[in-house]
């Protein structure tokens, strides 16, 4: 009888250079506040694993404490079951270390937002010089800024022309719109790479001339500038506003209720930008704007902003605004 040979079953495997590796299998994120995890939900619910860069431990509990509780409000509200959130938080993970990003195919960075425009910009900056010098020259490096211009984050970058800006839309987790934004770097190549992960995530790409605002918060900012001045004038009550808003143009929120979801404090940084980068008028923040921010009124994150809302970010109470004396 001949003798069997046994032979290992690994010596007939890929190595790991042989491997095809799929594109955006893996992303990362720098910064994981309200913008970094609603990207990285959005990533990990169509299967790319994520992992996130934070300052601390506490800031990532934080961070995965935050990202359960809305999990948990789409199993309340949108039929997600229990099982699908351990998925999706399975394939999210959170590092104080940025080696970690070293095989990622795409990294975001997602800062929180500074009081300075000068500093924040620095910062980044640093960030990406810190992202560069971990991940392979093919990684795209991205940023989801609104204001601040891509070909200035990347222009002290070696590979400037994997750079490119993005915009998810934090206000309505559920909008599937993003706009993205080429650089003057950024290469043909590398855009069309990102529009493909936008459509991956399930959004509709908007093609966005590199511009300060965008599209987005341009329009937005002169709306909610003519809505306080509408208010100031007397010519309507703030709720009445919203609800004109809401019924009658057909908005998900009033420009007050998606001033205080954004942020008060973040829209004002957003309008001094542009009025610094425009010189138009109608971009700079209103009086009351300016009020409720100096009062630590910052929206809904901190409690209160035009309304006030509850520990679960529910309204409360929409009467406070006959308080405004401006």
């Amino acid at each position: 009888m001949a003798e069997i040979q046994v032979e290992p079953i690994e010596l007939y495997g890929l190595s790991k250079k042989q491997q095809i590796k799929t594109l955006f299998s893996k992303i990362g994120i720098v910064g994981c506040g309200s913008v970094g995890q609603n990207i990285a939900r959005i990533a990990s619910v169509y299967g790319i694993e994520v992992v996130f860069i934070e300052l601390s431990q506490e800031k990532i509990q934080e961070a995965y404490d935050q990202m359960s509780r809305v999990l948990d409000q789409r199993i309340e509200s949108w039929g997600m079951t229990q099982s699908e959130k351990k998925a999706i938080l399975a394939r999210i993970k959170g590092s104080l270390d940025y080696n970690d990003l070293a095989d990622c195919d795409f990294v975001i960075e997602a800062i929180r937002s500074q009081a300075h425009e000068e500093r924040k910009i620095n910062e980044r900056k640093e960030v990406f010089h810190r992202i560069e010098e971990v991940v392979s020259p093919e990684c795209i490096i991205g940023t989801n800024s609104t204001t601040i211009i891509i070909t200035e984050l990347s222009s002290e970058l070696k590979h400037r022309e994997r750079c490119v800006s993005l915009h998810f839309f934090v206000q309505s987790p559920e909008a599937r719109v993003c706009e993205v934004v080429r650089g003057l770097y950024t290469s043909e190549d590398v855009y069309e790479k990102v529009k493909k992960f936008v459509v991956m995530v399930n959004r509709l790409v908007i093609p966005v001339e590199e511009a300060a605002g965008l599209i987005s918060i341009r329009l937005f900012s002169s709306l909610l500038n003519e809505a306080c001045e509408v208010l100031m004038e007397g010519v309507g009550e703030l709720p009445d506003i919203d609800k004109v808003m809401k019924i009658g143009f057909g908005m998900r929120f009033g420009p007050f209720e998606l001033a205080d979801i954004l942020g008060l404090d973040k829209m004002v940084r957003w309008m001094d930008n542009l009025y610094s980068e425009f010189g138009k008028t109608k971009y700079k923040p209103s009086p009351i704007l300016k009020r409720l921010v100096r009062a630590k009124r910052m929206g809904q994150e901190v409690g209160a902003g035009f309304y006030t809302y509850d520990e679960n970010g529910r309204m409360i109470d929409n009467a406070h605004f006959k308080t405004f004396n401006v």
